[in-house]
């Protein structure tokens, strides 16, 4: 079997875009799905559908993980799979704990059996660490925020660590806010130029907030780059904050409007807990830029004017 096969756990965006990277350079790749009688509309968009292999595959499974890997003994394994919401995760705790918790645990169970020097990237939020100053690190202290989401994923992150002691190729992509024009409509940056893009009136949250933005297309290219490292954590962000109140800004003037007329404030949008400012520390940028010579330019206003253009 050839040796460049990638296998891609769940048919969300990010492994679309992600395929559509590795396809570029003329490897394979086989993307997981618990449901295979379904659109995979995230392929059909970027016409990827006829370019990867599709697989039904149930994380919470040693039984079909094992058949999988031995059917095409992937040199790449990016776990891009489970419930991603923070606040669906409140009702939805059981299903988010096992779709990241158990499959990844499963996953690593089986190399760790196998004595695999397959390389397993699980993807992971800059939510789980609570920063000082609201910039994060990789040494930052580890959020104390009971929402499931984020302390399953902060379990993880501890699991794929904790496992690099058995010599496994383990790496934890740590990334804040990764946007494209396929993020669902209700997501904050795409339902902002939407309404701006139709001239509608729109309720917010907190518009005060500042967050760290990337743009989907740079985002996989870099974790391409970084695929080719030994085991590491890393964090995958441009390290640009933006704030609530300049996105509505910018939106809206794309459209020749003023947002003072089109928004008004809803708190039952504010989440408990949440940081004035969540973004990755600025030495993470360098970092990126020193050792792979990599830059994110889609950032800032720029990146919601690729968001309102993309619609």
């Amino acid at each position: 079997m050839n040796k460049k096969v990638n296998l891609i756990i769940g048919s969300g965006v990010l492994g679309a875009y992600l395929s559509a990277e590795l396809l570029k350079k003329k490897e394979k790749v086989v993307v997981t799905s618990r449901i295979l009688n379904k659109k995979f509309t995230n392929y059909e968009y970027l016409k990827l559908q006829k370019k990867v292999d599709f697989e039904k595959l149930n994380t919470n499974n040693k039984k079909e993980i094992n058949q999988i890997l031995n059917k095409y003994n992937p040199k790449k394994i990016f776990y891009f799979s489970g419930q991603s919401s923070i606040p669906k995760s409140i009702k939805l705790k059981k299903a988010t704990f096992s779709s990241h918790y158990v499959g990844t645990k499963n996953f690593l169970d089986i190399l760790k059996k196998e004595k695999s020097d397959t390389k397993f990237f699980k993807a992971n939020s800059g939510y789980i660490f609570s920063p000082k100053k609201g910039l994060v690190n990789l040494n930052c202290k580890y959020s104390t925020n009971k929402n499931p989401y984020i302390q399953t994923q902060k379990e993880v992150f501890k699991l794929i660590k904790n496992y690099r002691k058995y010599k496994l190729n383990l790496f934890n992509l740590v990334f804040m806010q990764i946007e494209s024009p396929l993020r669902p409509d209700d997501f904050f940056i795409k339902k902002i130029c939407l309404a701006a893009r139709h001239k509608r009136k729109i309720e917010v949250g907190n518009i005060n907030t500042f967050r760290d933005y990337s743009w989907i297309t740079e985002v996989v290219k870099l974790i391409v780059k970084v695929s080719n490292l030994k085991s590491k954590d890393l964090i995958i962000s441009s390290g640009i904050k933006l704030s609530g109140k300049e996105i509505l800004k910018t939106a809206y003037y794309l459209n020749k409007l003023d947002y003072k007329k089109y928004f008004s404030i809803n708190k039952k949008y504010f989440r408990k807990q949440e940081n004035k400012l969540l973004s990755s520390d600025s030495r993470n940028s360098l970092l990126l830029k020193k050792k792979f010579n990599f830059k994110f330019n889609i950032v800032g206003k720029k990146l919601v004017r690729k968001m309102y253009n993309s619609l």
